[in-house]
């Protein structure tokens, strides 16, 4: 269970619920915090975030037979993301990663940071690796611009939407037309019993406004955006979290099959919800298409520019041009849709035409 953090000591916090319980959803101004936190001028308790620590020499080139990824190289400070799949290729841990020239630490949601780490330990052998789950040590902060008071810590920064050596984009926008690009996203690694005194007087936000920018920036998160049954092409996850022409690892044949020779069932859209109602649909509302529904809404928010907004999985056939409805219990939204994932993503061998571009080598 998250112990509660104690910045929601804070006047006017108000502690979110389900995954990011624990810490403050918002300190009474949601729209302001989230303008603060997108100029860079306050930042977001994220200390319910679990952490998990890989050390020892063997560290990097294990986790890179275990992963999508390709961190054999991984640098002293440099971040990077990790998948770990289910043989089906099924997104079962996601993990932000960086290493501090002797610790590989991995940065994960609060309910994944102890079965990570008793995966993690089973999967040891002989090897010289030490995991150990220290999310009870460690908070984390997020900012959308570097601290330069903290330039000490050890920071995540988030390499989407740039599409990683070895990535591939399945979104129809090209990288300098990213939403992405308009949210960098850094987390810092603070020992919990720093935090206040780290965070000084410094403005903070709640994690409604880091979840309002990250739905702007189409950036999935594991929980919100997956199932038992996602795969990383759903997502776009190909761009940030995926080595296409590494070595063996779990779940290789479905990404590389899916990728070659196939298309993801799915696919990641955004919607631009009507405004005109007082109230938001809830994650979990259905997406429909006319009387048949065609996908779920994954995460919500109320962005302090565009209004409410969602992130939402629907069938691939869908066209780009349908006009949805999401549907939460009997009220209806009207819902506008911008493809975030190609409908002919995938089948890359033999492609002349379509949306998706390369490789990055």
């Amino acid at each position: 269970m998250t112990t509660p953090s104690p910045l929601l000591s804070r006047p006017g916090a108000v502690e979110a619920t389900g995954a990011d319980t624990g810490v403050a959803s918002h300190y009474g101004e949601p729209l302001r915090e989230q303008r603060a936190l997108a100029a860079g001028t306050a930042v977001v308790d994220l200390s319910h975030r679990g952490v998990v620590t890989v050390s020892g020499p063997d560290r990097l080139t294990w986790l890179n037979t275990l992963s999508s990824q390709q961190v054999t190289g991984l640098q002293p400070g440099e971040s990077s993301e990790l998948l770990l799949l289910s043989i089906q290729g099924r997104i079962e841990f996601d993990a932000r990663v960086v290493d501090d020239g002797g610790t590989t630490w991995l940065i994960v949601e609060a309910a994944e940071a102890a079965p990570l780490a008793e995966w993690l330990n089973k999967m040891k052998f002989m090897l010289r690796v030490e995991v150990t789950d220290v999310s009870a040590d460690w908070a984390v902060l997020g900012s959308t611009k570097t601290v330069e008071e903290w330039s000490a810590l050890l920071a995540w920064r988030d390499p989407w939407p740039h599409v990683g050596a070895g990535g591939y984009s399945y979104a129809v926008v090209p990288e300098e037309g990213h939403p992405g690009l308009e949210r960098p996203w850094i987390e810092y690694l603070v020992p919990a019993a720093a935090l206040e005194d780290t965070l000084a007087d410094r403005p903070l936000a709640g994690v409604m406004a880091a979840e309002a920018l990250r739905i702007a920036a189409w950036r999935p998160r594991l929980g919100a955006e997956t199932d038992d049954k996602t795969i990383p092409h759903e997502l776009d996850l190909l761009r940030t979290a995926v080595h296409l022409s590494k070595g063996c690892y779990k779940g290789q044949e479905t990404i590389a099959r899916v990728h070659n020779l196939g298309h993801p069932p799915r696919r990641l859209v955004f919607l631009q919800l009507d405004g005109s109602q007082h109230t938001m649909p809830a994650p979990g509302s259905q997406v429909m298409l006319g009387e048949r529904k065609v996908g779920t809404v994954t995460s919500v928010a109320q962005h302090y520019e565009m209004g409410p907004v969602a992130l939402a999985v629907i069938k691939r056939s869908v066209a780009p041009d349908e006009m949805l409805t999401v549907l939460d219990g009997d009220e209806p939204y009207i819902a506008a849709q911008e493809v975030i994932v190609a409908p002919d993503a995938g089948q890359v061998v033999g492609r002349q035409t379509g949306f998706l571009r390369g490789t990055r080598s």
